[in-house]
């Protein structure tokens, strides 16, 4: 046994390739909770993991965190990863199932969110709608391999008022228009 197997627990038994691990008891006093999920990020088979990274640096502002041939790791900066790029196997295309869009909540005031709508204009990224959801706004858009993400402004911080206002209009998505931000070195 190597140094680093013991490192954490010294009477821990290593398991080999093929060996069952010991189950866990059950314990009926615990009740059975959904998880608390408090962030998340998402990982997307792509063409070209490399060349798609420079646009989710130059478009999204990402920062690439670690990368290999097949896949990249990117970060708005909180984290070390928010978005995973993977390289997709060989003959797959775009379908109509799986992922509809990935809604990214902007931080800031609604001038925050509208310089991001300028930005996404200015550097030609294809906008697909902007909207109204009665909780808050969204700009949708798509990356280069076709992939929809929304920069989502939320005007409705109680989730209960959320829930209730989401309920009443049946998850609204009323089109508007919105009057984009331009900052001084992204002009379209």
């Amino acid at each position: 046994m190597s140094e680093l197997d013991t490192a954490v627990d010294p009477d821990e038994t290593v398991l080999g390739h093929t060996d069952e691990p010991t189950p866990l008891p059950v314990d009926d006093a615990v009740p059975d909770e959904p998880p608390r999920v408090r962030r998340t990020h998402l990982s997307l088979f792509v063409t070209d993991p490399q060349a798609l990274a420079g646009w989710y640096v130059d478009v999204l502002g990402m920062e690439v965190t670690a990368s290999t041939d097949g896949w990249v790791f990117l970060s708005f900066g909180v984290k070390h990863h928010d978005i995973a790029l993977i390289k997709a196997p060989e003959g797959a295309v775009q379908g109509g199932l799986g992922l509809q869009h990935y809604g990214l909540e902007v931080d800031g005031d609604l001038d925050a969110w509208r310089r991001l709508y300028g930005r996404l204009i200015a550097k030609g990224v294809p906008v697909v709608k902007t909207t109204d959801h009665k909780i808050g706004f969204g700009i949708y858009f798509t990356d280069p391999d076709g992939n929809r993400f929304e920069f989502f402004h939320e005007t409705v911080t109680d989730d209960e008022e959320g829930k209730r206002i989401l309920r009443r209009y049946g998850a609204p998505s009323e089109p508007i228009d919105v009057e984009p931000l331009y900052a001084a070195e992204v002009q379209p």
